[in-house]
C-alpha cells in the first residue's frame, strides 16, 4: 500500500512539474551494509535520517523532487521518497509480573523476561511533502528530512536540538526560507526563523521496544519545533550568527510502570489550546508544572572568510531543558567546535575539517526541588537542577523511532536491547573530529573520529565509567565518465569500548540520479 501510494505521488509530482515547466530530479540508491555487532557502527548508523541503523540490511531507496525556485517571487516544490528491502530484526526484553495469586504480592515478586522482535517495515515512506514560497516565506506540509540550520553535519557530530539523525516528523511548518534582511539595517542584520507542529508516528515501535518494567511509555504524541536566529554582517569577512532553538513534545498518552506493574495512565489526546501553550510554555498544575516536554539550545557561530574564499568558523551550542539551562546554570555543558571550509566548488586535498568538544556532565546539577511539584510540602525553598537531558518523566525521551532527534553523540534508545526507552548515558563528555577532501577528479574521501566517556544519568549513575572509540573511513567515486549520474560509496567503520561495544561494519552504496524537464523535452 505504501509503495503504491508513493508511486502515485511521484507520478503526480512528475505531471505537476511538466505542467509548470519545473525540473524534476530523481534518484535511486542501492544500500548494502553488514556489521559484527547488533547494530551498524556509530558512524554508519547516525546522521542519515534513520535509513541505515540495523546490523544487516539491503535497501532500495527511490526518490523524486522539485526544488523551490528561489529566484521567483512565488514558487512551489515537492518531494517523495520511499525505501524498501530487508533489515535485520533486533529482540528487546519484555518483563512481565508473574504472581500465583493473580495480583501483585507485597514482598518478593517474580518476573518473567521474554523477548519481542522489532524489525523495520519492509516498505516505509521516508519523505513526502509539498512546499509553497512567497517572497522569503516558506510553507511546508508533510514529512521532510530535518537538518541543522547552524552546523555542517557532514563534518559535525550533530546539532544539539534537531539534527539529521532521525526520520522527519510529519507536520506543518511556516517560516523564512533562509536568512532575510531586516528592513532599515542596510543588509547588516538578517533574521531566520520557523515554527513547526507535527505528530509522531512511532507508537508501534515504542510498544515493541519498551520493556514494561520501569519508567514511562509515551505514545501518539505531538511535536513542535521553533527557531529564531539573527546574523550580523553577512556580506563582510567576519559574520556572527546567534539565537535559540526550542523543541517540544505534548499530547498523546502515557503509562507509568514500576517493577513491572502499571501504576498510572494519562490520556491527553490533542487539544488546540495545547498548540498555543507549547508555543510559549506556561505553568500548569501538579506534576505538569509546565505543559509538555520542552528543550532546546542557545546557538552561536562566528565565521571568518579569507580573501580566497576559504572559511574558518567557531561555534557553540548550549543545551537547556528548563529555566535553569536557559539561564546558563549548566556550566560548560554543550558543543564547542572549530571548522574549516574550502571555497565552494573547489576541489582540494582538504575541503572541510572539524574538531569538537562535547560535555553533558553538569545538567544544572543533580538536585531538583520545586515546591509546586509536592502540594502540601512545608519546604518552601527550591533547587533548580537535575535536567536529565533528552529524557522526560512524562514523554519518555526525545527520539523518533528510537533514534535521537538531536545529537547522535549520546547513545540513542534504540540501542538499548534491555528495552529501556531512554538515553541511559546522557551524562557524557568526549571529542569529535572529521576531515574530508578530494583524491583527484573522480574520488573523494572522509575520515571521522570520536571518543566518549559515558557516566549514566544524574539520578542513576553507572557503576563504572564507560568509554567508546569510533572511526569511519569513506571513499566515494563519481562514475559519470562510465555513466552520467552514477556514483558509488564505500564506508568502513568500527566501535570499540564498553559504551557501544566492539563492532566492525561496512556499507556499500550505489546511486543513480538525474533530472529532466518534460515541457522542454530535456
Amino acid at each position: 500500500m505504501k509503495l503504491r501510494f508513493v508511486t502515485a505521488a511521484m507520478l503526480l509530482l512528475a505531471s505537476a512539474a511538466a505542467q509548470a515547466g519545473n525540473e524534476l530530479e530523481y534518484s535511486g540508491d542501492v544500500l548494502l551494509n553488514s556489521s559484527t555487532g547488533q547494530f551498524a557502527p556509530y558512524f554508519i548508523g547516525s546522521l542519515n535520517g534513520g535509513r541505515v541503523v540495523r546490523k544487516n540490511s539491503a535497501l532500495l531507496d527511490l526518490g523524486a523532487r522539485v526544488r523551490v525556485d528561489r529566484s521567483r517571487r512565488f514558487s512551489w516544490g515537492a518531494g517523495a521518497e520511499v525505501i524498501t528491502g530487508y533489515s535485520h530484526a533486533n529482540y528487546y526484553d519484555k518483563v512481565k509480573y508473574n504472581s500465583p495469586y493473580g495480583h501483585p504480592k507485597p514482598i518478593g515478586p517474580e518476573y518473567i523476561v521474554t523477548k519481542e522482535r522489532n524489525r523495520p517495515a519492509p516498505v516505509w515512506i521516508q519523505q513526502l511533502y509539498g512546499e509553497l514560497k512567497y517572497r522569503g516565506v516558506l510553507l511546508r506540509v508533510g514529512q521532510k528530512d530535518p537538518h541543522s540550520a547552524l552546523l555542517d553535519e557532514s563534518l559535525s557530530s550533530g546539532d544539539l536540538t534537531r539534527s539529521s539523525n532521525a526520520r522527519g516528523i510529519p507536520g506543518v511548518s511556516l517560516g523564512f526560507i533562509d536568512f532575510q534582511d531586516i528592513p532599515f539595517t542596510s543588509g547588516w542584520v538578517q533574521i531566520d526563523g520557523v515554527v513547526e507542529y507535527g505528530k509522531f508516528t512511532d507508537s508501534k515501535f515504542m510498544r515493541q521496544q519498551y520493556n514494561y518494567f520501569n519508567w514511562v511509555l509515551a505514545t501518539d504524541t505531538y511535536y513542535t519545533y521553533k527557531r529564531c536566529y539573527f546574523r550580523v554582517a553577512p556580506r563582510q569577512p567576519l559574520s556572527v550568527t546567534l539565537g535559540m532553538q526550542t523543541a517540544g513534545q505534548f499530547g498523546g498518552s502515557s503509562a507509568w510502570y514500576s517493577r513491572g506493574i502499571l501504576i498510572r495512565e494519562e490520556h491527553r489526546g490533542f487539544r488546540f489550546k495545547d498548540v498555543l501553550k507549547m508555543f510559549l510554555p506556561t505553568q500548569g498544575n501538579g506534576n505538569a508544572f509546565y505543559e509538555g516536554n520542552t528543550l532546546g539550545s542557545w546557538d552561536f557561530k562566528a565565521r571568518y572568510r579569507l580573501r580566497d574564499g576559504r572559511e574558518l568558523s567557531f561555534a557553540f551550542q548550549w543545551p537547556w531543558e528548563d529555566g535553569s539551562g536557559i539561564g546558563r546554570r549548566n556550566g560548560w555543558d554543550g558543543l564547542w567546535g572549530l571548522y574549516y571550509h574550502e571555497k565552494a566548488g573547489r576541489r582540494a586535498w582538504v575541503t572541510g575539517a572539524a574538531v569538537e568538544y562535547l560535555d553533558f556532565r553538569n545538567q544544572s546539577g543533580p538536585i531538583h526541588w520545586a515546591p509546586g511539584d509536592f502540594p502540601g510540602t512545608t519546604i518552601t525553598g527550591s533547587a533548580t537542577g537535575g535536567d536529565n537531558y533528552y529524557n522526560n518523566d512524562t514523554y519518555t525521551s526525545y527520539a523518533n523511532y528510537g533514534m535521537a532527534i538531536a545529537t547522535p553523540f549520546l547513545v540513542s534508545p534504540i540501542y538499548n536491547l534491555d528495552g529501556n526507552p531512554v538515553f541511559e548515558n546522557n551524562r557524557a563528555r568526549g571529542v569529535h573530529a572529521a576531515v574530508r577532501g578530494c583524491l583527484g577528479p573522480e574520488f573523494d574521501y572522509a575520515v571521522k573520529y570520536s571518543w566518549q566517556q559515558g557516566l549514566g544519568m544524574s539520578r542513576r549513575p553507572s557503576a563504572h565509567t564507560l568509554t567508546d572509540t569510533s572511526m569511519l573511513f569513506a571513499v566515494g567515486w563519481d562514475a559519470r565518465r562510465l555513466l552520467p549520474g552514477l556514483r558509488a560509496d564505500v564506508k568502513l567503520a568500527f566501535d570499540r569500548g564498553s559504551l557501544r561495544g566492539d563492532n566492525f561494519g561496512a556499507m556499500i552504496g550505489v546511486t543513480y540520479s538525474g533530472s529532466f524537464n518534460l515541457r522542454k523535452g530535456k
